[in-house]
């Protein structure tokens, strides 16, 4: 599933195309993905001018007149597909909604798998909607500190690494990140949450910011569906330390005798991956 670095490309992509524009078509392929579409979706966007984005979390927002917003999920299989409307190669399969703008773009949202979701929210109440409601904080801005992160794993029985994909906790983090902020920042994942704050907390938090940031600049990881809004993957799998690595020499390691190299466990029924010797 698209992490938040993924999200976070995608929605720039996007509002490179549609911030401004004028939504003169749209229209539905179905009733619905993960859930069913709103009623009178495609009338709502039909002549909306598209006014701004937000990223909550992994969720996109896309903000148009009238005081609505377009809360959008990729799900697992999700990806956006933008072209020129005198295109003529036929529409992508599998694709559920479809945007036209009065400067000659057409967006598609293509979902093989339909885990993905478009849903209608008052823009002055998106955070009350109910798959926003709850969310923890933004890791990248700057209200995420070393305190705030303390105060949320204080008393937490289970491994950070859980802890962390709990988007109570920090929103947007799925598995890859987790894995690489722990390695950066030297924690082990099977390390109980309680114990972070302090001296670990005040290395998680950079680490985490710093990965995010990173894989960002790389337009994400392209691992299996995901591709940015103009078709190109993502490159932030060519850097992973730990993620996906097993038996792979630890990038912090001077090598045997000594060195076990990127280990794997399952914690939670998936996979986590970690340097055994550096990770503490």
């Amino acid at each position: 599933m698209p992490e938040l670095p993924e999200v976070e490309t995608v929605m720039r992509g996007l509002a490179g195309l549609l911030q401004g524009r004028v939504l003169v078509m749209a229209a539905t392929n179905r009733a619905g993905m993960r859930w069913p579409f709103p009623p009178g979706l495609a009338q709502r966007l039909t002549g909306s001018r598209v006014e701004g984005f937000r990223r909550r979390g992994k969720y996109m927002l896309i903000r148009i007149s009238g005081g609505d917003s377009v809360l959008i999920h990729l799900g697992m299989s999700g990806r956006i597909v933008a072209r020129p409307i005198g295109d003529n190669a036929p529409p992508p399969a599998h694709e559920h909604l479809v945007l036209q703008t009065d400067d000659g773009q057409r967006i598609g949202f293509v979902d093989p798998r339909r885990f993905g979701s478009v849903d209608l929210v008052p823009t002055a109440a998106e955070d009350d909607h109910k798959l926003l409601a709850g969310m923890g904080p933004e890791p990248l801005e700057d209200s995420f500190t070393e305190g705030v992160l303390a105060s949320a794993l204080a008393g937490k029985q289970t491994p950070v690494k859980a802890a962390l994909l709990d988007q109570r906790v920090v929103a947007g983090l799925g598995n890859i990140y987790v894995a690489e902020a722990l390695f950066r920042a030297g924690i082990s994942p099977r390390r109980l949450a309680h114990t972070i704050p302090g001296a670990r907390a005040a290395r998680l938090v950079p680490a985490i910011k710093a990965v995010l940031t990173d894989a960002i600049e790389a337009g994400g990881s392209s691992l299996r569906d995901y591709r940015q809004a103009d078709g190109e993957l993502g490159s932030f799998q060519d850097r992973f330390q730990v993620y996906d690595r097993e038996a792979a020499p630890c990038p912090l390691c001077p090598g045997p005798p000594g060195c076990l190299g990127v280990s794997r466990i399952v914690q939670s029924g998936r996979s986590t991956f970690f340097c055994a010797r550096t990770q503490r």
